[in-house]
């Protein structure tokens, strides 16, 4: 009886929920670091060779493909999602070949991203970093054709096998890249996006079935779309051994691990990775502009030294770890989905605003946490 009473913490050293545990945490470091290194290599391009530059930290998101999310895009990010659950939910039938072309071509760039560096390893040794040119497609070097040419590969087998493990590595590039691309430029817009994301996660997973008749964001999330392959081959009118022996598709909005036994999946979604990871990316580069300020304001008087030491990186990734903990144990215990965010939004921010008012960094975080400086930033070294 007892074994049966605490079945649910036997279940949280499962290895599909510790690969759960590692991979969502690896992603946010690595895809914190990667906006770090994006903010370093555009600010010493404009140092370089844009005499107008004005030298903020901040202004490093020069790169025409960075995003800054503003308050107004923050209040309305929830409903633009919310729409968009609603059309895949009444429409998915209509919307979901396109929807899976359009997402196969995103994974793409995304995964060609995730491989970059590794591309830029190997083909450093046999050849210079000299761009290739293509015509009106661009200019490009070699470890970057490799990269895309990768990614190309790995998206055609997963279109061909439909394999799990495929789908996850779509979903791990997808997550990098919308970290490293997408910025919060205050805490003020981070607290409104994630609450406003709180209520939304909320509402389509508790309160849905009501109105509905169906948890939405779980039919959603969970629902395989037809294989582009198996549709094409059926609007040619082709024979059946041509695309007709295709998998349906379970497209990379979430990564799955199975368990050790094979009987279950621990699956989570790549908002409850991204959302969460853009509130540490910001803390990171927050950390490392005041790390490298000069004229630092000291924190108040009775703050101890071990306190001032510890970082908003470190304190929010901690809040990470224990609220996708707790949901892990929710689940278990209610066996039933439950929004993620319910407890990794509180788990993340309440920690980071008590530390950042601790530290006398509140008021400076919420409104312009990164002002100009004359000398150009350093950064931290991945």
């Amino acid at each position: 009886m007892a074994e049966q009473s605490y079945s649910w913490a036997y279940s949280l050293v499962d290895s599909s929920q510790v690969s759960t545990f590692l991979i969502s945490i690896l992603l946010i470091v690595y895809g914190s670091f990667r906006s770090l290194n994006m903010d370093c290599e555009n600010q010493e391009k404009d140092k370089d060779g844009n005499p107008t530059a004005s030298g903020s930290f901040n202004n490093a998101n020069s790169n025409n493909s960075i995003q800054t999310i503003d308050s107004t895009q923050a209040l309305f990010l929830p409903i633009g999602a919310s729409v968009s659950l609603l059309v895949m939910f009444f429409f998915f039938d209509s919307v979901q070949v396109v929807f899976t072309i359009c997402t196969a071509v995103l994974a793409t760039i995304a995964f060609a991203f995730l491989l970059l560096p590794m591309c830029q390893y190997l083909t450093r040794p046999c050849s210079p970093q000299n761009k290739i040119s293509f015509g009106c497609c661009g200019r490009f070097t070699l470890a970057e054709l490799l990269s895309f040419s990768l990614s190309v590969m790995l998206v055609l087998i997963w279109v061909l096998t439909g394999h799990w493990l495929l789908m996850d590595a779509l979903a791990m590039g997808l997550c990098v890249a919308m970290i490293a691309f997408v910025r919060l430029p205050s805490l003020k817009v981070s607290c409104l996006l994630l609450s406003g994301l709180l209520i939304y996660d909320v509402f389509w997973v508790f309160f849905s079935a009501y109105i509905f008749n169906s948890n939405v964001m779980v039919k959603v999330a969970t629902q395989p779309a037809d294989n582009p392959l198996d549709v094409l081959s059926r609007k040619l009118h082709l024979g059946p051994g041509m695309g007709r022996d295709v998998p349906r598709l379970s497209l990379p909005g979430k990564l799955v691990f199975p368990s050790s036994t094979g009987s279950h999946f621990s699956m989570l979604g790549i908002g409850d990775i991204v959302m969460p990871g853009l509130l540490l990316c910001f803390v990171l580069r927050y950390d490392n502009y005041k790390k490298q300020a000069t004229g630092e304001v000291p924190g108040p008087a009775n703050m101890s030294g071990r306190m001032q030491r510890v970082s908003y990186f470190h304190c929010t990734l901690i809040g990470y770890f224990v609220g996708l903990l707790t949901a892990t144990v929710a689940s278990r215990i209610h066996r039933a989905a439950q929004p993620a965010l319910l407890y990794l939004v509180p788990f993340t921010l309440l920690p980071l605003l008590t530390m950042a008012y601790l530290k006398g960094d509140l008021r400076r975080m919420w409104s312009e946490p990164f002002h100009a400086k004359s000398s150009s930033s350093r950064f931290l070294e991945v």
